[in-house]
């Protein structure tokens, strides 16, 4: 089986060209799996059945391992067996049958309406920096961009006249999104009165600059991030993503479609879109219990 999990590998690397990182993730969980099976005495692959995949995923737990990475692990699962019956390798996928259980697969944190109000207005004066903050802030919100989507813009991503911009995703992939009046009045106001000053003649083609007039990092901006929402009296842990599950879950709460929100979010796979399905679900709940208990001693 060692032989399959490295032509897998390779077909990662190779074709569909992810990190080294993801890589290194899957090839862990994966050589995980196979050590499992090894230990099970299960040496043929169709032998492995929903209800194998399922003792496996007990195992991680027994073990110790956190929601996340079981849920990791069993990402890493779906896709190697679909590899093994796309190649005619095996006929059937055991993990068609496996149904993620909620505990594998935690909702995304998410901040309310009037938090996002107060983080985008912590950037106060009109000093360079305070221009762009306010242009990061908005933009990262307003569109839902991956931080490292943000910091890597270029002025010639920018095409404002017509309202959009374009971003590059995972593995160079790219897609149009649109900006709000909003975000188009942040950004004309950073490029007039914000940039200039940053740029230090070094002529940067990153559109977020540091003090150094060179592009902003990932590192960077979460800091700046981190001391807005601390600014702005928002507790617990605030991150780039915050903000990105933020922007998803309140445009499915204002009508948009799922097949929207997955083009907006650059998501490959409709099923990872999925999740914010439940988020707002979960907000539904909260606004009819809270209506319960406003409605309990009324008259009848």
């Amino acid at each position: 089986m060692n032989h399959y999990l490295d032509h897998y590998l390779n077909y990662l690397a190779v074709e569909r060209g992810l990190a080294n990182n993801t890589l290194d993730a899957y090839g862990r969980d994966l050589a995980r799996y196979l050590d499992y099976l090894e230990s099970q005495k299960i040496v043929a692959l169709e032998n492995i059945s929903a209800a194998v995949v399922l003792r496996f995923l007990s195992h991680l737990k027994n073990a110790g391992l956190s929601p996340r990475s079981r849920a990791r692990a069993l990402a890493a699962l779906r896709t190697f067996h679909k590899f093994l019956v796309r190649e005619k390798i095996t006929k059937d996928n055991p993990t068609d049958q496996v149904v993620s259980p909620k505990s594998l697969t935690p909702l995304p944190h998410t901040l309310a309406p009037l938090d996002v109000e107060s983080l985008l207005s912590s950037p106060k004066g009109e000093s360079a920096l305070a221009w762009r903050d306010r242009a990061m802030l908005e933009i990262i919100y307003a569109t839902g961009l991956r931080v490292s989507e943000l910091v890597s813009l270029k002025l010639s991503d920018l095409q404002m006249d017509v309202g959009y911009l374009t971003a590059f995703g995972k593995r160079s992939k790219q897609r149009i999104v649109p900006l709000g009046e909003t975000a188009i009045a942040a950004l004309q106001e950073y490029l007039q009165n914000g940039r200039p000053g940053l740029e230090k003649q070094k002529g940067s083609h990153f559109l977020f600059l540091n003090r150094s007039g060179e592009g902003l990092t990932r590192q960077g901006f979460w800091l700046i991030l981190r001391g807005y929402a601390t600014e702005a009296g928002i507790l617990g842990r605030v991150t780039p993503h915050t903000l990105r599950h933020s922007f998803a879950t309140h445009l499915l709460e204002g009508g948009a479609s799922l097949h929207t929100l997955q083009h907006l979010l650059g998501h490959a796979y409709l099923n990872t879109t999925e999740i914010y399905l439940h988020l707002t679900h979960q907000s539904e709940q909260q606004a009819l219990k809270l209506m319960e208990g406003l409605c309990e001693g009324l008259p009848r």
